[in-house]
């Protein structure tokens, strides 16, 4: 239903913006300032442009009030995928964890590290 509804708004956006690039621009934008054929008489008003305008740009705002309503309802949980977590090491329950072995071989800075982690500063 959301599918739908949601392709149907993107209809109605399309024809709306069409409709709207389609008229005659008049300046003086609703009417204000502009000529007595603008937007608030009768020729303006019964306007077929004028009209279609109106009705899309008033179901396009209903379907989006809709659309809100429908996504607020169906709010499933997300699905969030865990395969790529690592699980950690299990330890039995009384052996104490233990720390990894310092680090020997070609890296002369493996073991300049203090017991407590710190790297000594260079002079």
């Amino acid at each position: 239903m959301f599918t739908f509804i949601l392709v149907v708004q993107a209809i109605v956006a399309a024809l709306l913006v069409t409709v709207i690039l389609m008229q005659k621009s008049e300046g003086g934008g609703l009417g204000v300032g502009g000529s007595p054929a603008g937007f608030m008489s009768a020729r303006g008003a019964a306007d077929f442009l004028t009209r279609s305008t109106t009705i899309l740009a008033g179901i396009f705002v209903t379907l989006s009030v809709v659309l809100a309503v429908i996504a607020s309802v169906q709010h499933r949980p997300s699905d969030i995928d865990t395969s790529l977590v690592k699980q950690a090491p299990q330890t039995p329950a009384g052996a104490p964890a233990t720390a990894p072995a310092p680090a020997t071989g070609s890296d002369p800075l493996a073991g300049a590290a203090g017991s407590n982690g710190a790297v000594p500063l260079a002079n």
